[in-house]
């Protein structure tokens, strides 16, 4: 939970180095095409974290995280299951993508801070959409390269799913371990916010 305990706005400390701009072939195919910057989150263990509170925090710690977990039980039970739900950052904007079902199944999107209040902006990226199911079906593969990876010798983690995991194990594994992945749009990856940044692509 370290992520939400360093929150700055919420607990008065400050946060510097959450995240990196990469320096992405826009199209690898066909590298003439050149780079774009891609704004990624960085694994809260590069975050530097000041010691001391910079200002007041709005509310407390314990508060903030009860919150963040209602709002989570909310996105699950409101008669849809998302298994996904506060797993998936946008690559476009970095904000978290909400729970979204559409045409009777689970979904995400990101709208990119826009809302129907606000007026339409004809510059905006548009909105990101990524299915649910289009997501599972590679999560396995993912978690083993994680594990190989990060995962400690002997740990519960490697050795119990180290042949078959499951999408639903490794779905447990990312909460378990606060990773995040971030979607890109345009390319259709799914990045690990890990030091070893592991990426997989949806087909």
């Amino acid at each position: 939970m370290r992520a939400i305990l360093t929150h700055p706005r919420y607990t008065g400390r400050q946060v510097w180095n959450r995240q990196r701009t990469d320096h992405d072939l826009i199209d690898p195919a066909n590298t003439t095409l050149g780079h774009r910057d891609v704004i990624r989150w960085n694994s809260p263990t590069d975050w530097i974290i000041s010691t001391r509170p910079a200002h007041p925090a709005l509310v407390s710690e314990a508060d903030f995280i009860t919150v963040q977990n209602l709002r989570i039980r909310r996105e699950t039970t409101s008669g849809h299951t998302y298994l996904l739900a506060g797993l998936l950052c946008c690559g476009i904007c970095s904000r978290r993508m909400e729970s979204h079902w559409t045409h009777h199944r689970p979904g995400y999107r990101c709208r990119h801070g826009h809302t129907s209040a606000t007026q339409p902006d004809p510059g905006r990226a548009p909105n990101a959409y990524l299915r649910e199911d289009q997501v599972l079906p590679h999560l396995p593969a993912l978690h083993l390269r994680l594990t190989s990876r990060l995962g400690r010798p002997g740990s519960a983690s490697v050795s119990r799913y180290a042949v078959h995991p499951t999408p639903t194990q490794a779905i447990a594994h990312l909460r378990s371990e606060e990773i995040t992945l971030t979607y890109d749009p345009a390319a259709r990856t799914l990045t690990a916010n890990t030091p070893q940044t592991e990426r997989i692509t949806i087909s």
